[in-house]
């Protein structure tokens, strides 16, 4: 699974993002091949220079799914309010997710542990 991860710098007149958000949220969740999506407002901050106010990410089976629905005319919208909103104060990254349950990890490990004796 990939996945786009939109981070949204701290701004201190953070009225756009909460004026324009749902407009956002219009055009991303057209994007063709869109699985799901979760948004995360930043509570605070533990380490680190940079000072994100919120983290958006968008799951789609494939890079190139991922590629195409941003080139399509939904994705081409939400860039540009995503641009409005923040004023190019963000970070964009593609991700090769990959995520496993608890349960799966803790069988792994036990099964492991058994090996190493």
């Amino acid at each position: 699974m990939y996945k786009l991860v939109i981070l949204i710098e701290y701004d201190e007149g953070q009225k756009q993002l909460d004026d324009f958000w749902s407009q956002f949220l219009y055009h991303a969740e057209q994007m063709p091949g869109l699985l799901k999506e979760t948004t995360s407002r930043v509570d605070r901050i533990l380490y680190g220079e940079h000072h994100y106010s919120l983290v958006h990410e968008l799951y789609f089976n494939t890079v190139e799914t991922l590629q195409a629905a941003m080139s399509s005319p939904a994705g081409q919208a939400a860039g540009e309010v995503l641009q409005k909103i923040t004023g190019g104060k963000m970070t964009l990254l593609l991700t090769d997710h990959r995520e496993q349950s608890l349960a799966n990890i803790r069988k792994s490990k036990i099964k492991g542990a058994a090996d190493d004796r």
